[in-house]
């Protein structure tokens, strides 16, 4: 899932080539302090992966987005739009309702799965034994998908993670758990930006599929992306 993310932010937010290119890897896991972007990254990897010309995209939140993130790829394209299923779980409950009965689905296989809000599921019932079994639950139901596509043919896997910089114990060792499920992972941490704008360092490591690297993403005041690479390598982030 990774590759997927990868060409979302080393496009810089231009269009997709539409080829079936796609390489899920390993699940990815998205962390982030509160308004740092996740949901953006999220919907322009769905729209990428539904450009894509494979299944469509299953997007699971507990609320409808507000608006459309501005300057991603493909965002005012129908039939790209059309290929996302949103899906609004309320709580833990529901979620993991909808998951242990996606195996009874009909219809086309996802070929990529997006949770975007882990920690407001996991905040209902904050032990680890729940995280573990809620990312095992996600990993079997991409699984699930997976096979039922056929051979050589994955569904991908993409959880968003609120992260602060400042977590106590718990969330700390909550989210080690998490990323022993996830070893492919993301990180969003905050830059200077400039007046009326929100800035970005986006550190992305694949797990064993390739190198980490680095682009800086900028919201303009209107709410318009953009994503440039990053010139340099300095300190690790410390989410």
């Amino acid at each position: 899932m990774a590759e997927t993310l990868r060409r979302v932010l080393n496009r810089g937010s231009t269009a997709g080539t539409g080829e079936n290119t796609a390489e899920s890897g390993p699940p990815l896991l998205l962390l982030g302090a509160p308004g740092s972007g996740k949901t953006a990254l999220l919907f322009a990897a769905a729209l990428e992966a539904a450009g894509e010309g494979r299944g469509p995209v299953l997007f699971l939140t507990r609320r409808p987005l507000q608006s459309l993130p501005r300057g991603t790829a493909g965002a005012l394209d129908p039939l790209r739009l059309q290929k996302i299923r949103f899906q609004y779980p309320p709580s833990m409950q529901e979620l993991l309702r909808l998951l242990c009965s996606a195996h009874e689905a009909a219809g086309p296989v996802p070929s990529l799965l997006l949770l975007d809000g882990l920690e407001e599921y996991l905040a209902e019932d904050p032990g680890c034994q729940e995280a573990a079994y809620l990312a095992a639950l996600l990993l079997d139901t991409a699984a699930h998908f997976g096979h039922r596509a056929g051979p050589s043919r994955q569904c991908g896997l993409v959880v968003a993670l609120q992260a602060q910089e400042e977590a106590d114990g718990g969330e700390v060792l909550q989210r080690a758990l998490l990323q022993r499920y996830f070893p492919a992972q993301c990180w969003l941490q905050a830059l200077e930006a400039g007046p009326g704008r929100r800035g970005f360092r986006v550190w992305l490591q694949p797990g064993e599929l390739g190198p980490r690297a680095e682009w800086r993403m900028t919201f303009r005041p209107d709410g318009e992306m953009t994503i440039t690479p990053w010139p340099h390598h300095t300190r690790e982030p410390q989410l």
